[in-house]
């Protein structure tokens, strides 16, 4: 049996477009803790500060000379030290994205067949990027995967989830989300004067009895992706030279 078919974006970041920023970023945070290292051994381990403190009575030059020196000497050592230190994990955050890593759906590929074509980051024509679309006989299917549990809360309908810079932002209910992206997709294909109707699910992949189905979105385990997949019903009217015609369109877009 053939293994499903896999549409990867051509507009994913490329890992060798990053090597350049994450050299420069490296190379820069680098000098910063360098620097940060010399200041601070200029400050506590030698005689430098006292060249700027004066061994009588003072004028008003040599005091505000001497205030700016010490007051560069104090907090420059750990302004160039936490400078390079968010550089450097902002390097490894970078070099973390460029590893691209299959899909939740395109990790079923084997246990799929060719009746079956799943597009990675499809680019709706409002601007919206759908994560996974799914193309089969049964039609499309929005998949959706849930962030992680150390990534996300929410109190009741509300969500929130931590961004790179450890803050906690609002996020739209990952349900709602999958479903709002199931009719942007239905809506896209209807817009393509189709002498036909396509039908659209909507899935999010999360643990076991983490979140409840809606109306309008199923929710799977991750273990569970397949047989879900496997189990809608097909479209009679979804003819093979139909679903081409479908594979063709999505094909366009990625």
């Amino acid at each position: 049996m053939a293994s499903m078919q896999v549409i990867a974006s051509s507009r994913a970041p490329r890992q060798a477009n990053l090597v350049p920023a994450i050299l420069l970023g490296s190379i820069v945070g680098l000098v910063l803790l360098g620097g940060a290292i010399l200041l601070a051994y200029l400050t506590l381990g030698t005689s430098f500060l006292r060249g700027f403190t004066p061994a009588g009575r003072a004028n008003d030059g040599q005091l505000i000379a001497g205030a700016i020196a010490w007051a560069f000497a104090l907090t420059a050592p750990a302004l160039f030290g936490i400078v390079g230190i968010v550089r450097l994990l902002g390097v490894v955050e970078l070099a973390n994205g460029a590893r691209r890593r299959p899909s939740r759906t395109s990790r079923l590929a084997s246990a799929l067949s060719d009746d079956y074509v799943v597009a990675v980051r499809v680019p709706l024509p409002d601007g919206r990027v759908v994560p996974e679309l799914v193309l089969g006989p049964f039609g499309c299917a929005v998949v959706e995967e849930l962030p992680p549990a150390a990534a996300t809360r929410h109190r009741g309908s509300s969500w929130e989830v931590r961004t790179s810079d450890g803050r906690w932002r609002p996020m739209e209910h990952p349900l709602e989300r999958a479903s709002r992206d199931g009719e942007r997709v239905r809506r896209w294909l209807e817009e393509d004067d189709r002498d036909h109707v396509v039908k659209v699910f909507a899935v999010v992949v999360a643990p076991e009895g983490s979140i409840e189905r809606s109306p309008g979105c199923a929710v799977v385990a991750p273990g569970q992706l397949g047989a879900w997949i496997s189990a809608l019903p097909a479209q009679r009217s979804l003819t093979p030279t139909r679903r081409a015609n479908l594979v063709a369109l999505v094909r366009s877009t990625v």
